[in-house]
């Protein structure tokens, strides 16, 4: 039986000399059922007990001495972050993609925990990598990526992670990763592998795993995406890198907008199955002296949602009507067996602007 389509979004970025006066533009749409409710949260700069634990979305993982401060959006009913971004200009996306080796439904780490935990302790786009596949090897990924009591949806996960000065595309199948770095122009990921040929770093038996696997004779070029796509995935150009590439040079934060607003191209969805449920786009300047500026809506649908700027600064004040009840312990996505019920998540700036536009 075919595995069950990934949500189709769409993670972008755009570096010199495509993006305007030396900055460093970020952007993702974030595709998920239609119902489900993101919030944007904000997380301080944290010490930590030696020895302590942080409580992910359905297991525990070592806590590190600090974390750095984060701003994220999130489906409400996890601990992750589907996009976000910490203090030290460091961003993080993530895509559902398909693989020839089937997602694990076991629970562990979720791609959108491992979103949150590059964040948390990663000052750079190649230390988030870092974080990112030393936890992979050590806790795995799997678990339902719905909050659904009737099926499991589990996926492999691809990241783009972006700081001021390059960005990351890694991909990864079970523990098995390759990623490659980008230093200038646009790149765009999309819910399937599309690593090729040039890898800049990979895991240290994924070439032989392949081979165990029969999925590369180790004679020919060895091609990430050939070798682990599924035979029906068709590697295709993302909607959103030919948006990029159309506006050559000059693409600045609301040349991203635009982009992520725009349903004629596919990358904003409005689909039976999926919606654009929130979206995301950032500015990086160069140097680190000026502050990066980072636009949620925290509202389904970019067409008709307001981007609302976020920056870094000291003592910053929560906004709770961006996030949605805490239901603690009784939540129904941290009891098991999970999402027996499904509580009302909508936050109060959900409701005004669904109510808005309807």
């Amino acid at each position: 039986m075919a595995a069950a389509p990934p949500p189709p979004s769409c993670c972008l970025v755009a570096l010199p000399p495509h993006a305007k006066d030396g900055l460093v533009v970020f952007g993702k749409n974030s595709a998920r059922p239609r119902d489900e409710v993101q919030e944007v949260v904000y997380f301080p700069a944290a010490d930590h007990e030696p020895e302590s634990k942080v409580e992910c979305t359905y297991i525990s993982v070592d806590q590190v001495p600090k974390t750095h401060a984060i701003v994220i959006s999130r489906p409400a009913w996890l601990w992750g972050a589907e996009m976000g971004a910490n203090e030290h200009g460091v961003c993080i996306a993530n895509e559902a993609v398909n693989a020839r080796e089937p997602a694990a439904e076991t629970e562990a780490l979720l791609g959108m925990d491992l979103v949150r935990l590059g964040l948390e302790r990663g000052s750079t786009a190649k230390e988030a990598l870092d974080v990112i596949v030393a936890l992979l090897e050590e806790h795995g990924q799997g678990g339902n990526y719905y909050e659904d009591a009737g099926s499991c949806h589990s996926f492999q996960s691809a990241y783009l992670i972006v700081d001021h000065e390059e960005a990351w595309v890694l991909e990864t199948v079970g523990k098995y990763w390759a990623a490659e770095k980008v230093t200038e122009g646009v790149r765009c990921i999309c819910n399937q592998l599309s690593l090729t040929t040039k890898i800049d770093a990979e895991h240290p038996e994924l070439r032989s795993y392949a081979q165990r696997q029969g999925w590369w004779t180790g004679e020919d070029e060895f091609n990430f995406s050939e070798v682990f796509s599924p035979a029906d995935d068709h590697l295709h150009c993302c909607a959103g890198k030919d948006s990029l590439e159309k506006q050559e040079e000059g693409i600045t934060v609301q040349t991203m907008i635009d982009i992520l607003r725009d349903k004629a191209s596919g990358v904003c969805i409005d689909s039976e199955s999926f919606l654009t449920t929130a979206s995301m786009a950032s500015v990086l300047p160069q140097s680190r002296g000026s502050p990066c500026i980072h636009y949620f809506t925290g509202t389904p649908d970019p067409s008709r949602s307001i981007f609302k700027p976020f920056i870094f600064v000291d003592d910053v004040k929560l906004v709770p009507k961006a996030q949605s009840p805490c239901f603690g312990d009784d939540d129904p996505a941290r009891r098991e067996p999970r999402f027996q019920e499904k509580p009302d998540r909508r936050h109060e700036l959900y409701k005004v602007e669904n109510h808005w536009f309807r």
